[in-house]
């Protein structure tokens, strides 16, 4: 996965401007943006199955869910817990969930495989959802923030929405990075040849149920960081964090926004939230609204959102190519004599 120059230009002005967003952003918008960031994470954990691995999995949002409960059920009531202490045991919890999950689901393929994911998201869900101790459909409030910090001594307050934000926004740019070095290195283009054509991968000598299961690991533990900070933003986690509507929605993210881009996830998130935002304060009908925007993208923009901001920049990169060649005509034609010798 290579980006040219002028897609990378447009994301870090895209970052740029996340950043500078706090200093005239009221706090509703900060914290919707805040769970916008944390949604781009999650559709990046699942680009990295769908396009990258091509494993369609339609139980991602367990992942999502369950470190949220983790994260719940290690924070007393009274104090705060530790972030060095709570962010390993969630992730390490929904690496592992991810592990038992993956092992079965990656010997199966197809429409099997996208039931064995569903079928295991919606276990998990009915369990939480039945479970009072953890406040059945109601959810759990998460009272403290984490800690960041050594003894006394505090680095980080959680406890403010704009230190929120930005902590959000930093994971958000280092998950990108990190995905973008993993998948330029030898195991991502494995996944990737996986994905065009596994019997060929196969009989090259991978062994490619081995390198599905390492993504689907990898893609279930970023799904559960995100839940960690939605968890963190928001105070409260709910069974539907682990639903299937959960599940589709940020599938919907990664095909809209472009799959196979890292970056496409993101938009897709950021554009589908602000549609939903905008929309629902004009109409009740918000969702047909949003689902003729989805046929929209679908029919006209095969390659998604990230497609089209390709396609613009592209376009502007030939014209300055373009300009670049007639100016070297130009001074070609200058520089030459009548019969077409260059002058000394």
């Amino acid at each position: 996965m290579s980006l040219k120059t002028p897609v990378t230009i447009f994301l870090l002005i895209a970052v740029a401007g996340l950043a500078a967003f706090p200093h005239f952003s009221d706090e509703f918008y900060l914290e919707f943006f805040t769970h916008l960031m944390v949604m781009g994470i999650f559709a990046m954990s699942l680009d990295l199955l769908i396009g990258y691995t091509g494993l369609v999995s339609f139980g991602h949002a367990a992942f999502f869910g369950l470190a949220g409960y983790l994260l719940a059920i290690v924070t007393p009531q009274d104090e705060a817990v530790a972030l060095w202490l709570s962010l390993p045991v969630c992730l390490a919890g929904a690496a592992l969930a991810a592990l038992v999950i993956g092992w079965f689901s990656v010997r199966t393929s197809g429409i099997y495989f996208i039931m064995i994911t569903l079928a295991f998201a919606q276990m998990l869900f009915y369990y939480f959802n039945e479970n009072e101790a953890l406040g059945g459909s109601d959810g759990i409030f998460i009272f403290s923030k984490p800690f960041v910090g050594f003894g006394d001594w505090q680095i980080i307050d959680l406890a403010n929405p704009t230190t929120v934000y930005y902590f959000v926004l930093a994971s958000l740019v280092v998950c990108y990075l990190l995905l973008t070095v993993m998948l330029r290195a030898p195991f991502g283009q494995v996944i990737q040849a996986i994905r065009a054509n596994e019997h060929r991968t196969r009989a090259l000598g991978y062994d490619t149920q081995r390198y599905k299961l390492v993504a689907f690991v990898i893609a279930g533990t970023m799904a559960g960081f995100a839940g960690y900070l939605e968890a963190v933003s928001t105070g409260i986690v709910s069974p539907g964090h682990l639903h299937w509507h959960n599940s589709g929605l940020v599938m919907m993210h990664v095909i809209l926004g472009g799959m196979g881009t890292l970056y496409g996830p993101i938009l897709g998130a950021f554009i589908l939230g602000l549609l939903h935002d905008q929309v629902q304060e004009v109409t009740e009908h918000w969702h047909l609204v949003q689902g003729v925007f989805v046929i929209f993208v679908v029919l006209f923009l095969p390659r998604g959102i990230a497609g089209l901001v390709g396609r613009l920049f592209g376009r502007a990169r030939d014209l300055d190519t373009e300009e670049t060649r007639v100016a070297d005509d130009d001074e070609h034609k200058v520089g030459a004599e009548p019969n077409g010798e260059r002058t000394k």
